[in-house]
């Protein structure tokens, strides 16, 4: 997969039109520097700006990273990025996953490959977290063994009014905060750098910042406040497993996976609302999801998502969508290749600008572990080149 939405093709979900960035000649500027300075997470010094964003491959057979998962990412260490976010990993509960062949983040053989993949990246130079993961109710029960046991829900609907299992508890919502600081541990024992908390595109954690699927009456629905609990709860107690000096990242994002308009923000003061007991409960940064990072957030600004997240909280904020390109993922999925592109001297002037402080590549770094190194080394190619042939070889 080219990123972690399978059931986004599998349900036939579509993107709406691609909207086309203004007329920029494609090319490199002269001014890398910005790009490839060092960056200060928390305490963690990172070499550069550029971010690996965390896509998921099903490479895990029964859940187990291997030699091939370690490699795979020293790669990406080797050929110049400057921090690796893995793809989903899961914590310990027993409705999690998604896919068999999905990482896991819990027990001993998994957490041993852990380790190696650390011992690899660090081997290399990189820097690198594991995201951390529950699908909640977008998990497809039949692709599990456990097919007889419900998924996780605030609130037991599948999709607004269509209610397909029972709402979670107090007692379960309070196990499942305990398995993302007992992740969040884990990771900082096996030598992670950092943890991110994946918050976005309709999986659990966004589960209950939607209005429409967290329909609770008790302190964990409600109110916007109280719909960002769960998350508020997860952050504090991953803290609390971790210590002060280990970064903390929670990924976010307005748009699902099961629609790509949805917002959970319509204005700056909403936003504002929204990530404000986020930054309190202890984040270190926000990796700001887009799907095509030079669109506008919100009317009157040409602030995305990443540089309103900076603005109102101060935290780090890391970009992400279609750096290079203007097709987006679904388009890659169906194997068209991104014939136009977005030149890299828009990306750099936002970053010199302050708007936004890291940059999360995906399919440029899925296709050519080196791209960093190339971009630095001035190889225009590189920057904007991506093939649907990629996704067969996944590097």
């Amino acid at each position: 997969y080219v990123a972690e939405f399978p059931s986004a093709v599998y349900l036939g979900y579509h993107a709406p039109p691609i909207s086309k960035p203004d007329n920029q000649e494609a090319g490199m500027s002269n001014e890398l520097g910005v790009l490839f300075s060092p960056y200060t997470l928390n305490k963690l010094t990172l070499a550069n700006r550029i971010v690996m964003a965390p896509m998921t491959r099903e490479f895990s057979p029964h859940g187990i990273p291997g030699d091939d998962v370690a490699a795979y990412y020293r790669r990406r260490a080797e050929g110049g990025t400057g921090l690796i976010i893995t793809e989903g990993t899961t914590i310990d509960d027993p409705v999690a996953s998604m896919g068999e062949n999905i990482p896991a983040f819990h027990g001993e053989r998994a957490l041993a490959g852990w380790r190696h993949v650390v011992e690899e990246v660090h081997a290399a130079g990189g820097k690198i977290f594991p995201q951390l993961w529950h699908t909640g109710i977008a998990r497809n029960p039949a692709k599990m063994k456990n097919s007889d046991v419900p998924s996780a829900s605030p609130s037991g609907l599948q999709a607004p009014g269509k209610k397909v299992s029972e709402p979670l508890t107090v007692k379960q919502i309070e196990s499942l905060i305990a398995g993302f600081a007992s992740a969040a541990a884990d990771a900082q024992r096996v030598g992670f750098d950092g943890i991110e908390i994946h918050g976005a595109h309709g999986y659990l954690i966004d589960q209950f910042f939607w209005e429409g699927l967290n329909q609770r009456t008790d302190a964990f629905g409600g109110s916007m406040e109280n719909r960002g609990r769960f998350a508020v709860e997860i952050i504090k107690a991953s803290r609390a497993a971790t210590g002060p000096d280990f970064p903390i990242v929670l990924r976010y994002s307005q748009w699902k996976q099961q629609d790509f308009e949805a917002k959970l923000a319509d204005t700056p003061e909403q936003l504002e609302q929204f990530l404000a007991p986020l930054a309190e409960a202890g984040v270190d940064a926000f990796h700001c999801s887009t799907r095509r990072y030079w669109e506008p957030e919100f009317a009157g600004s040409d602030l995305n998502l990443a540089g309103w997240t900076k603005k109102l909280t101060g935290k780090t904020a890391i970009t992400v969508g279609s750096v290079g390109l203007t097709a987006d993922f679904i388009g890659a999925i169906a194997m068209k290749e991104s014939s136009e592109t977005r030149a890299i001297d828009d990306l750099l002037a936002r970053l010199d600008k302050g708007e936004f402080d890291l940059v999360a590549v995906g399919r440029a770094l899925l296709q050519d572990p080196q791209w960093a190194n190339k971009v630095r080394d001035g190889n225009v190619e590189a920057i904007h080149s991506f093939s649907g042939d990629a996704l067969a070889s996944l590097s």
